[in-house]
């Protein structure tokens, strides 16, 4: 028999463990019903982790997640862990992940089903249909560039304060190349179009940026569209007519907030899912780790109010892009359509047409029905 799909579980903190125990049922049901074999590890991140080994990602766990298929991740922080120094902080855990894993290609889809179209902020006909992949390098940029910090600005008399923030926005050729290629590679497997955002009018990383996304597709994927957009007017354009967009690739910075503009086109955080992956393992598939897009909610937590669906999306994003289950990502996708085209509702979904409010638990219950048929 194949060898079974090794998994790492990081509930982490708030409703991260709430929303991540709906997914447990989604992986038992696929493994009970589609002979798929999961090998699930549980561990600890962010606060979690902090609370019981005074830091917010272990070595152990690290090591761990650099071994399976895939690391599925809840949510991190909450303001029990505010006073922190910077260094042990919750996020620090998840960006020690990113970081060591070279998790270099982030991938947030905005997708509106159409029983949610009515809870975007846009008007219902901008909306209908939208399919958007956001591919965001997650490396490099100004997030991780040196010099950084705050510093004494001695030597400049006319400062007030007497202390200058420095962040470097740096990229490579090399870490531009390859979140292109991921983003060309996905777009064939979609409508074959790609637009790369950028500040090429008043930043030298933008012009590096378009240059070389440019120099990518004219010698390794000529039959992708490519078109340039300053980044900006990206995010006129995605409140403006967000249909006209198929992949988009950017920084780290601009990726950052551009995936949350187009994520309130879909009308709720709680829908969203997000992958992050790296270069293939030895088993050619790459390492990746899955989470929702929505924070740990630590006001809910422990009520059953949250929303699994992002997590249970997330799931399907690793059936797709890690484990090559790409039927079996469908399967799970119609099944959340159908339970909310069923009017099946949690809290942050109910609106004025109304619906069937349910728990946490249950809306995990009922998705796994739809699965069944």
């Amino acid at each position: 028999m194949s060898q079974p799909y090794s998994l790492l579980i990081l509930p982490g903190d708030g409703i991260g463990p709430e929303v991540m125990a709906e997914v447990r049922k989604v992986i038992d049901w696929f493994q009970a019903n589609r002979g798929m074999r999961f090998d699930v590890s549980e561990d600890l991140v962010g606060g979690a982790a902090y609370d019981r080994h005074g830091t917010p990602l272990a070595d152990a766990t690290m090591a761990k997640a650099q071994q399976v298929d895939a690391v599925l991740l809840g949510a991190v922080g909450g303001p029990a862990y505010d006073s922190l120094d910077f260094s042990v902080k919750p996020e620090r855990g998840l960006l020690r992940l990113r970081k060591e894993m070279d998790l270099f290609a982030n991938l947030r889809p905005a997708q509106c089903f159409d029983a949610l179209a009515d809870f975007s902020s846009l008007k219902r006909e901008v909306v209908a249909g939208l399919d958007i992949l956001i591919v965001r390098e997650l490396t490099s940029g100004v997030y991780f560039g040196e010099p950084r910090g705050i510093h004494a600005d001695d030597n400049n008399p006319d400062n007030e304060g007497g202390r200058v923030g420095i962040n470097t926005q740096r990229y490579t050729s090399g870490e531009i190349r390859r979140v292109a290629r991921a983003a060309f590679d996905l777009a064939r497997k979609r409508s074959n179009r790609v637009c790369s955002m950028e500040k090429a009018n008043v930043m030298e990383s933008g012009i590096l940026w378009r240059e070389e996304v440019q120099w990518v597709h004219d010698n390794e994927y000529p039959d992708v569209e490519l078109t340039h957009m300053y980044a900006d007017n990206g995010a006129m354009q995605l409140v403006r007519r967000p249909s006209q967009f198929d992949v988009i690739v950017t920084d780290n910075l601009f990726g950052d907030i551009l995936s949350d503009a187009a994520a309130m086109l879909t009308g709720s955080l709680g829908m969203l899912p997000s992958a992050s992956l790296g270069a293939p393992m030895a088993n050619g598939r790459p390492k990746a780790m899955y989470e929702p897009v929505h924070g740990s909610a630590p006001d809910i937590a422990g009520q059953g109010k949250a929303n699994p669906i992002a997590c249970i999306l997330s799931f399907a994003m690793a059936l797709r892009y890690s484990l090559g289950e790409g039927a079996a990502a469908d399967e799970l996708e119609r099944a959340v359509e159908k339970v909310l085209a069923d009017g099946v509702r949690t809290a942050d979904l109910m609106g004025p047409e109304g619906g069937t409010p349910v728990s946490t638990a249950q809306m995990g219950d009922h998705i796994v029905a739809a699965l069944a048929g």
